[in-house]
């Protein structure tokens, strides 16, 4: 598509620009299977919670757990700088917004604590559910043995982009390769948005790949940097990679996690019918009772040192955590039952598993 007479662009669509198309036969939604295995890792939900502390504390990623679901825990975040973080998160919750950010950057000034590292992980560990922890690329290297002594079972390296060509002048880059190479436990990466990005993260050995750059209801990514891909498209550009390097690689599947900008269940099961395997989710749990944000939500990038790129935002609270995940729905807007509603979704297009559904048919439904 031609955009000026020197520029030219793809049409690339947003989740809620597609729709699903129902087969000629239908389901029994108790009869269809939602589970999701990553390595040696199975879920009775395709869901990962995303490391944020408004979402998910070491009391929250177990209880997510427990409901089938795959919690991520922050270590660049509260729980790792913080002996006791709750008195910090009584306070960012009553903030105006006009000091929010700035507070945010004074309270995630504090050094990380590697000892709180260990911590953390072994209190998660300890309830007896997959552990699963995150770091950004910049940190990775100084911290990775401390996750991984503490029994980390899925490593999570999560940034707005992430690449296996990262190229700085200033200091030695991270050496993806080698260093998935190099570790005992698998590894989700991301985020990433394109074919070629995605297969070069693919190559590198990791178990999954998270498409997105930081497009959720908190983020202002889109309007600091200029960087967006809408999610359908990136999506289905990703599961294109895996598609090759599947065969490139002689049978290794890597997993493709949709991270960001899905709201409501409708959202889960679009970017699962793009061709996703999993997504990772926050404002839809940071609505939970339970969530540390007490009804408030934000992100790594709203407390950058130098260039936020997100927002504290009021979500309120409608429910506790299961209810939200595996209802009953007191509301009518997809935003609890989640996993219900997915579940009616392929036993309404004529689906049973989660591998066949990423094979139902979509349309496309322009915004008018």
């Amino acid at each position: 598509m031609e955009i000026g007479l020197g520029k030219n662009g793809r049409r690339a669509y947003e989740l809620d620009e597609i729709g699903i198309v129902p087969a000629r036969r239908t389901r029994d939604p108790e009869e269809v299977s939602i589970a999701w295995q990553i390595d040696a890792y199975r879920f009775e939900t395709p869901l990962m919670v995303s490391p944020m502390d408004s979402v998910a504390s070491p009391k929250t990623v177990v209880a997510i757990g427990q409901l089938g679901g795959l919690g991520v825990l922050d270590l660049e975040g509260l729980w790792t700088r913080y002996e006791d973080p709750e008195p910090l998160l009584e306070e960012i919750r009553e903030l105006d917004d006009v000091a929010a950010t700035q507070r945010l950057q004074e309270i995630y000034a504090a050094p990380i604590q590697e000892e709180l590292i260990g911590r953390r992980i072994e209190e998660i560990r300890d309830a007896g559910v997959v552990t699963a922890a995150r770091l950004s690329p910049q940190r990775t290297a100084q911290y990775h043995k401390a996750v991984v002594d503490a029994g980390v079972d899925l490593f999570v390296i999560r940034g707005t982009t992430v690449s296996a060509e990262h190229v700085s002048g200033r200091a030695e880059p991270l050496n993806l390769k080698q260093f998935i190479y190099d570790l005992d436990v698998p590894v989700v990466v991301g985020g990433c948005a394109t074919y070629t990005a995605a297969l070069h993260l693919m190559r590198t050995g990791a178990a999954g790949v998270l498409v997105g750059f930081g497009g959720g209801s908190g983020h202002t990514t889109r309007s600091v940097l200029g960087v967006a891909v809408p999610m359908a498209s990136a999506v289905g550009d990703v599961a294109a990679a895996r598609r090759d390097y599947l065969d490139e690689s002689g049978g290794r599947y890597v997993h493709v996690i949709a991270d960001g900008g899905m709201t409501g269940s409708g959202d889960i099961a679009k970017a699962l019918a793009c061709g996703a395997d999993a997504v990772m989710v926050g404002s839809p749990l940071a609505r939970a009772t339970e969530a540390p944000g007490g009804g408030y939500h934000w992100g790594s990038e709203a407390h950058h040192g130098e260039l936020p790129r997100g927002e504290r935002l009021r979500v309120g609270t409608i429910g506790d955590l299961r209810s939200i995940l595996h209802g009953p729905a007191s509301t009518s807007d997809g935003s609890m039952n989640l996993m219900g509603a997915l579940r009616r979704t392929m036993a309404t297009a004529g689906y049973t598993d989660l591998k066949e559904f990423q094979r139902v048919e979509v349309v496309v439904n322009p915004h008018r």
